[in-house]
């Protein structure tokens, strides 16, 4: 019960410079869990995506369409479903798989390169 009293009078004792310390803790905060460097990471993270998308549907994906004689590429490969005009887009599904493998496998060898993998 002492130990709740004495709580509460070291609250109301320095009210005010304790919200001004406050600030300096969320200072500390962001510093001690690198929020900065996690923003920088997801900024980049999402633009790498895009780059990724970019690298699939522009150099990958032509060949591909080259050997299937679609000037779309797998985004072409289409089921149609009766005569409803519904249809399964296989090719845009498949055009996704591969944008995520070559991303898992940039995102491996980042972490490999920058030893980031803490596997002993």
């Amino acid at each position: 019960m002492a130990n709740v009293k004495e709580k509460a009078k070291n609250m109301t004792k320095g009210g005010l410079s304790k919200v001004k310390g406050g600030a300096g803790g969320f200072m500390e905060f962001i510093k001690e869990q690198n929020i900065v460097g996690l923003a920088v990471g997801m900024v980049l993270g999402l633009h790498a995506g895009t780059l990724i998308n970019s690298l699939v549907n522009n150099v990958f994906m032509p060949p591909i369409g080259l050997l299937l004689g679609s000037t779309e590429g797998l985004k072409g490969w289409e089921i149609p479903l009766g005569d409803t005009g519904a249809k399964i887009a296989l090719g845009l599904f498949l055009n996704d798989l591969i944008n995520f493998l070559i991303l898992a496998l940039v995102i491996y060898i980042v972490i490999k390169a920058l030893k980031l993998d803490l596997k002993k």
